[in-house]
């Protein structure tokens, strides 16, 4: 390894339509993106007790972990792991290329840290790693993981996103982390900057492939890839498998495992219906009439753009509501601000735009509501899974016209 970079509802003034039959052609055509018709906003949960429920081949006990990672694992109540878990923590241990399908809220995280962890310990080489996520927040959310995970066994990560201050950056990755976390365009700004090295990475992992697809990342990605040594390992988690995704591991990886947990493209865990409104206005008044009902206790609200996520949160504020905002606007410090207040319980509203909608661990929000329709039906899938999250019955609601 380098040692430049690594170390070896009804409302008095709407009406929530709960599997009713609606009218697509009433309905204004999005200004970007396709035509969703509204029925696909509704669905009825089904009970988590009505679902078959997962028997796992392996305990945490038994997938021969390290004691001191062990013990870590034991004390932050980890016991049973999820499919997703289940399928590639021991083939990851062994050295195994990876492919892991699996949805949002499924412990991916943990399914790839986990063995990282464990082969940084016992593996000779010490191979330094690379982790590539496509949002600032999901970055910060994989090391904030791996460092509680890693807690005493003496090893190291550099966070390296956009939003932050690059001398920092520059400065970590002088101490020679094990670890290095980032977003594609930062991680190639610092390799352009001769900041960052790549020729000893031995663990390369991609999280969320397909978003990082969605986000234009693609060249990036293939610009950060031909930096690597060809004798690596090699791991992509991804909620879908588009033909670009499917083309770039067919180059990248070798005899992969391939690991599928996917249920179906609807979470069957969320309540999903529509609220008539026919003005901002009139949305606004049947939201903050949702939000005052006791049931509404952890919120995340969607908007379309960085300016009316901003305004909204600042009206619901002056209206007495604790929210906070988090979008492109905000600085990285800020933006993780509002999401550890909002994890924390400290306010019960977060506004944003489609940057929080995939791959971020928020536990327990009770429900997501569309301010904003979104723009695809894939951006739809991402936002709801926010909720309906670890086997618990979630609630999404989505303003449309009448």
């Amino acid at each position: 390894m380098s040692q430049n970079s690594f170390k070896s509802p009804s409302s008095a003034r709407g009406q929530v339509f709960r599997n009713a039959r609606y009218s697509p052609q009433k309905q204004r055509p999005q200004r970007q993106g396709r035509y969703i018709d509204p029925q696909r906003y509704v669905n009825q949960a089904t009970a988590p007790a009505d679902l078959i429920e997962f028997v796992p081949e392996h305990k945490f006990d038994e997938f021969g972990l390290i004691p001191e990672l062990e013990r870590t694992v034991t004390a932050r109540g980890y016991i049973t792991p999820t499919p997703i878990q289940d399928g590639t923590i021991i083939p990851t241990i062994a050295g195994r290329d990876i492919i892991g399908l699996a949805n949002t809220g499924t412990g991916k995280t943990a399914a790839f840290v986990l063995p990282i962890i464990q082969r940084l310990k016992t593996d000779a080489q010490g191979n330094g790693v690379l982790i590539i996520a496509p949002t600032r927040e999901l970055a910060t959310q994989i090391d904030e993981e791996f460092r509680l995970f890693a807690r005493g066994l003496g090893l190291y990560s550099a966070l390296c996103v956009g939003g932050t201050n690059l001398g920092r950056q520059i400065q970590q990755l002088s101490r020679h982390p094990h670890v290095v976390i980032g977003t594609p365009g930062r991680l190639k700004d610092l390799f352009n900057q001769k900041a960052l090295r790549l020729d000893g990475v031995g663990i390369l992992v991609l999280d969320e492939a397909d978003r990082m697809l969605d986000m234009g990342f693609i060249n990036d990605i293939r610009f950060l890839l031909a930096q690597l040594p060809s004798e690596r390992q090699s791991l992509c988690f991804s909620a879908t498998m588009p033909s670009d995704i499917r083309r770039l591991l067919d180059t990248m990886l070798k005899d992969p495992v391939t690991v599928s947990v996917q249920t179906s493209q609807t979470s069957d865990h969320v309540e999903q219906n529509v609220i008539k409104a026919g003005s901002k206005d009139e949305k606004i008044r049947i939201l903050e009439d949702l939000l005052r009902r006791p049931e509404f206790d952890k919120v995340l609200i969607f908007g379309q753009t960085k300016w009316s996520v901003q305004r909204l949160a600042e009206n619901l504020v002056k209206q007495g509501f604790k929210a906070e905002a988090i979008h492109g606007n905000k600085s990285q410090p800020q933006r993780q601000r509002a999401l550890t207040a909002f994890k924390n319980g400290q306010v019960k509203i977060l506004v944003a735009t489609d940057v929080a909608a995939r791959g971020l661990d928020i536990p327990q929000v009770s429900h997501v509501i569309n301010f904003d329709q979104p723009t695809t039906y894939e951006d739809y899938i991402h936002r709801i899974g926010r909720t309906g999250r670890a086997g618990h019955q979630g609630h999404a609601l989505t303003f449309v016209s009448p």
